[in-house]
């Protein structure tokens, strides 16, 4: 087998890999190539959101030795946001709310117990159209960092 054949037998055997990695179904090259580059940036976009993730809970942990949770649901126009701390926690619904208006959300709805411990579920919605590219990732973050800054004030006090 000559040289040129070896290499096009190599050439194929690995555009067969990448086909089968990025479970792409087409036929040519082209169409193979084009497939795995959108593999990768998929792969990319999940890495991304993974850091995110990490770095929000680094954040919760680092920043506010308070138990407590947030989660954040994304709506048709707006989000659902749900803050538990297993502490009374005076001041910071405005900091929460502070933080909503910098993000450019408006509260349409609001459930909030600072009783024996913190509860608030808000729905916020798009401010006149401010909000656009704000993800649910970005809200919940934002809210950890408000949790983080009030707690920092908090023990100053």
């Amino acid at each position: 087998m000559s040289s040129r054949d070896q290499k096009k037998a190599a050439v194929y055997q690995k555009l067969r890999q990448l086909r089968s990695v990025t479970n792409s179904s087409a036929v040519n090259k082209t169409s193979i190539i084009v497939d795995a580059s959108r593999y990768i940036g998929e792969l990319k976009e999940k890495v991304d959101k993974l850091n995110q993730e990490i770095g929000t809970s680094q954040i919760s942990t680092s920043q506010n030795p308070l138990p407590m949770q947030v989660t954040v649901e994304t709506l048709e126009k707006g989000f659902l946001i749900n803050v538990f701390l297993e502490k009374n926690c005076p001041g910071l619904l405005v900091s929460i709310l502070e933080t909503f208006e910098e993000l450019g959300l408006d509260v349409l709805d609001a459930r909030v117990s600072c009783e024996d411990n913190f509860q608030l579920e808000a729905i916020g919605g798009e401010n006149q159209g401010n909000a656009e590219g704000i993800d649910s990732q970005m809200v919940k973050q934002a809210v950890l960092q408000a949790i983080g800054k009030w707690s920092k004030t908090s023990e100053q006090d």
